[in-house]
């Protein structure tokens, strides 16, 4: 189910499985905060801070959760809420609750969520002493460099610490940087501004683009496209040398997973048949794709298949009938008369 809501609504499928799982509990298991829902006394954002919380207790934890949150809902911040539910969780459930917050300790991760206008949010999911050390750390040497650095403010100088101490190499060092950019020549020489891609996060500006470049540890990739498509046809390795293999054309043509509404870079996703190879499915550029580990296997799941159409774009039909098609973007507008980007050396 969470997969076509996904789709139905355009959405990632961890909004999807919020939406389903928001709406589950609140119907089976939380009355008092639907009632609230539907008096208008709350939204669905902050339902959903009481159903997020009572998701792992027993049906008696939650009904006692929302029984006691019934009067602590209405004209309330949804911080707020969310404090007194973990509140009333840790009351009414602490041997659960002490369980729960081992296991959760142990799923320790850093997860990286692409914003606009050229910036992103890398977050970490950690203790919650280790997260409040970090940060209290990296504030103290922000204070400390800001006594002699006045051009930045102390939230500039504590976010460029923070990205100093993770990329710098063991520990010290020069930070080196390893993403993908898709340009365009013409854009890339100044002559033009189109927007370039870069890879998970989207379009970004030639002015970026040409910083990125300008960086002398960058390395260059040679990428031919039809130029009435702006498709792929072909992507050599960092030299000019030798012809481009089927995993590093697929790559740079797809950019990111190819299931709609995912946008994990190609280069950490899987390259698999559409048509799988037990049907008889071709190993090629047509039938040849870029997909995260989920929605590979997704594609083997009851109900659900997948079918290449042209220019490396598939169709996708969910077990309720409904079909849905992604293509790649091209790399460029099509262009009627192809401009000259042979390089002027």
């Amino acid at each position: 189910m969470t997969e076509e809501v996904a789709l139905v609504f355009s959405v990632s499928r961890n909004q999807a499985f919020l939406l389903v799982e928001t709406s589950c509990a609140l119907v089976s298991r939380l009355p008092n905060t639907l009632a609230a829902l539907e008096n208008g006394d709350i939204d669905l954002f902050k339902a959903s801070k009481v159903s997020q919380l009572t998701r792992e207790v027993s049906d008696e934890v939650a009904a006692q959760v929302d029984a006691w949150m019934a009067t602590r809902l209405a004209g309330r911040a949804p911080t707020a809420i969310r404090r007194s539910v973990d509140h009333a969780v840790q009351k009414f459930d602490p041997d659960g609750y002490r369980d729960r917050a081992e296991s959760k300790r142990a799923l320790r991760h850093v997860a990286l969520e692409h914003e606009d206008e050229t910036m992103s949010k890398l977050s970490g999911w950690l203790p919650a002493e280790v997260a409040s050390s970090i940060y209290a750390s990296l504030s103290h040497a922000a204070k400390k460099r800001r006594r002699t650095d006045q051009s930045r403010t102390l939230d500039q100088h504590r976010s460029d610490i923070f990205a100093e101490r993770l990329l710098a190499e063991d520990g010290h060092g020069t930070p080196r940087a390893h993403v993908h950019v898709y340009v365009d020549l013409l854009t890339l020489t100044g002559a033009r501004e189109d927007p370039a891609d870069l890879a998970g996060y989207g379009p970004i500006p030639g002015w970026l683009v040409r910083e990125i470049a300008a960086d002398p540890g960058s390395t260059w990739s040679r990428l031919i496209t039809d130029p009435a498509t702006g498709q792929l046809l072909e992507a050599s390795p960092g030299t000019y040398r030798s012809p481009a293999s089927l995993a590093r054309l697929i790559k740079a043509r797809d950019r990111e997973c190819t299931h709609p509404g995912c946008h994990r870079p190609a280069e950490f996703s899987d390259i698999d048949h559409i048509t799988t190879w037990a049907r008889h499915g071709t190993t090629d550029h047509h039938n040849c794709h870029a997909a995260c580990t989920i929605h590979n296997l997704l594609k083997e799941e009851p109900g659900w298949t997948a079918t290449p159409t042209s220019n490396g774009g598939m169709t996708i039909t969910t077990p309720t009938g409904h079909t849905y098609t992604a293509t790649p973007e091209p790399l460029h507008d099509p262009r009627t008369q192809p401009d000259d980007d042979t390089p002027p050396f």
